[in-house]
């Protein structure tokens, strides 16, 4: 899979949307453990935006945000406080180097191959009381998908395109998260949730994909703007037949998957 190249202003375009997950899970996240600065890692923190939440929260905690994408932390550096600040990180290898009460992980692990092998050594960093939490989405075999991977596969694109998106096998099961994160002296609670998420404007859910899904395509492509705008043409005229505007705007239905896994004291 290509590593793909972020655009901030794209991803927050739909920041609302984006954001209401999140604050989903951030509501089940028990109290942390009484400390003078609770200590929280946001990894996976993109533009920052869902950090900042961290902090309104613990406003007392040292919170750092990890991303591996340039682009992203110049972004989120503008949230950056005394208490709160960014740094460059890869899921794929981050070790925590010292105990954090909070560990949370919004919309990243979808991106990481295996992920579930690093759970061990995050829920050893976990102070007793600690949490981890994660929150990923589970929409990889929806058509905003599903065609996306066909048409990069067909014959025309192939060549060029072949194997650079994550397949629906990018994440596990809620069944699958339970069981690599129930752990002796660990207890996790796991859900999911399917939001109809009303968008608008004009091909609103390639607008949506274009911040997302789509960055390897988009990252493959950037030196070909022909080839670049054919696909976006081909893909968009599937979307439209898939995901038909409404009277109110374009239904675009999105599960989720969300863990909580919680040390005990």
């Amino acid at each position: 899979m290509t590593a793909p190249l972020w655009d901030p202003q794209q991803y927050l375009r739909h920041a609302d949307h984006r954001t209401r997950p999140f604050r989903d899970l951030l509501a089940r996240v028990p109290e942390l453990p009484d400390a003078p600065a609770p200590r929280i890692a946001d990894l996976g923190c993109g533009a920052g935006n869902v950090t900042a939440l961290l902090a309104e929260r613990w406003p007392r905690a040292r919170i750092t945000g990890y991303d591996n994408s340039p682009q992203m932390l110049e972004r989120a550096r503008a949230h950056a406080t005394a208490l709160l600040d960014f740094a460059e990180a890869d899921a794929a290898t981050w070790t925590p180097s010292e105990p954090y009460d909070l560990i949370v992980s919004n919309a990243l692990l979808q991106w990481v191959p295996g992920h579930a092998g690093r759970f061990p050594d995050w829920l050893d960093a976990l102070t007793p009381g600690g949490t981890f939490a994660l929150q990923v989405p589970g929409n990889f075999d929806q058509p905003s998908h599903a065609l996306m991977r066909e048409l990069a596969e067909s014959p025309r694109w192939r060549s060029r395109l072949g194997g650079s998106l994550r397949h629906a096998d990018a994440v596990l099961s809620p069944a699958g998260y339970l069981e690599h994160l129930t752990a002796p002296g660990i207890t996790a609670d796991v859900w999911e949730t399917t939001y109809l998420h009303l968008l608008h404007g004009e091909d609103a859910v390639l607008d949506w994909v274009k911040g997302t899904g789509l960055r390897p395509v988009l990252t493959t492509l950037a030196d070909d703007e022909k080839a670049r705008d054919a696909f976006l043409a081909e893909y968009r005229d599937l979307l439209r037949a898939a995901y038909p505007a409404g009277p109110h705007g374009t239904v675009f239905p999105f599960r989720r998957l969300f863990a909580v896994a919680h040390r005990e004291k």
